[in-house]
């Protein structure tokens, strides 16, 4: 088993960057893809962002491309998600996942097996 923690969530204005943390804790002998989740009130789930085990690829959703970077530190067992020049439609709960998934499958959270709570994101106009 796997727990997932997220940190690292507010509020912050339009146009302001925040930084959210995944730590992971349990078995972490196995090495995951790691990704970010939000769900925006009133909407369903959708993928951000993910990483693969050993960092050397990203996927980003196109809402956030070039604006978000994850990130992660297999010595720290925690993956980043750095997310800049923020929007009221950034505005959700974002959730930390892990799993072990295929590189094809990175942004289908079907395939992922442990999700953290989420955390609260709020971006003022």
């Amino acid at each position: 088993q796997v727990q997932p923690k997220e940190s690292g969530g507010g509020l912050v204005q339009a146009g302001g960057s925040l930084m959210l943390s995944c730590a992971a804790s349990g078995r972490t002998t196995i090495v995951y893809a790691m990704a970010w989740f939000r769900r925006a009130p009133g909407k369903d789930r959708e993928f951000v962002a993910a990483i693969t085990s050993s960092g050397s690829a990203t996927v980003y959703a196109d809402s956030v491309k070039g604006r978000f970077t994850i990130s992660r530190d297999n010595n720290e067992n925690t993956a980043y998600l750095q997310m800049d020049s923020l929007n009221p439609e950034d505005t959700a709960v974002y959730y930390c996942t892990a799993g072990v998934v295929n590189t094809i499958h990175l942004s289908e959270g079907f395939f992922y097996n442990y999700w953290g709570k989420g955390i609260q994101v709020n971006v003022s106009s």
